[in-house]
């Protein structure tokens, strides 16, 4: 049974949803900006908001903790830096605008930005 399990399996087994998702927050604070699919970047927002949020505090075990949640040094350091700017703010640090839908499928697409 489903009760409560919200979550958006994408077509996907638990590994290769983890993964996906690992690799679009990555991309997210490599690039700033990503397009994707609405049902994908509503999915990593909270993700990548709590990572947010981790970063306004740099601390070794926070820094550890985001460098294993997005792959690499550099990209968490990156997050710390991008976090910095958030300092008096208390949440909301991503935007979803919707698009039209793609032209080969016509799923839904969406950008996700740091605001």
């Amino acid at each position: 049974m489903r009760h409560g399990n919200t979550n958006r399996k994408f077509g996907r087994e638990t590994g290769q949803r983890a993964a996906l998702l690992k690799s679009l927050a990555r991309s997210l604070v490599i690039k700033g900006k990503i397009k994707t699919t609405e049902a994908k970047a509503k999915e990593i927002r909270p993700l990548v908001e709590k990572m947010v949020t981790k970063g306004k505090t740099p601390t070794l075990a926070n820094r550890r903790l985001l460098i294993v949640s997005l792959g690499a040094a550099t990209t968490a350091t990156k997050l710390i830096k991008i976090a910095s700017g958030y300092t008096e703010r208390s949440g909301g640090y991503l935007r979803i605008t919707k698009m039209g839908p793609r032209k080969g499928d016509a799923a839904k697409m969406a950008v996700i930005e740091f605001v």
